[in-house]
């Protein structure tokens, strides 16, 4: 009995050991400018995380584009929160204060199963930036 319990115990251990947690910071100023998220662009694995760093005041992240099946999250303001990655796709999130401004990423799990139905919606909420208009874009562009 011994034997299958530690065989069992080993098995979620390894599943844990191996998924990673990417941080994504919140910045007024960053390598692509003005209100954004620090990388743009997270390729990770299904089971991963993704911790949304505090780094400059008044800033949150919100998703905008999920996979099916995924969770919505909407942090609060100056919260850092931690997402799960929980379904192959194509996410994209916003910080809900400036998005106007372009204040957007996209992060890759796994196959990018509904790339086209997240570039289409991107277009969309791209339209509505006044700044950083390509930022969605050349986040997209990264996706493999």
């Amino acid at each position: 009995m011994i034997k299958p319990v530690a065989a069992i115990a080993l098995a979620l251990f390894s599943l844990g050991a191996t998924a990673a947690e990417h941080q994504i910071k919140m910045l007024n100023n960053g390598k692509e400018g003005m209100m954004s998220f620090e990388p743009s662009f997270v390729k990770a694995e299904k089971g991963d995380t993704v911790k949304f760093i505090k780094v400059d005041a008044s800033h949150n992240s919100a998703s905008a584009v999920l996979p099916a099946g995924a969770a919505a999250w909407k942090g609060k303001m100056d919260e850092e929160i931690i997402v799960p990655l929980t379904q192959e796709g194509v996410y994209v999130y916003v910080c809900d204060p400036h998005k106007t401004m372009g204040m957007a990423g996209v992060i890759q799990v796994g196959k990018p199963v509904n790339l086209d139905a997240a570039k289409a919606e991107s277009d969309k909420l791209s339209k509505s930036f006044v700044m950083n208009k390509d930022r969605l874009t050349k986040a997209l562009a990264q996706v493999k």
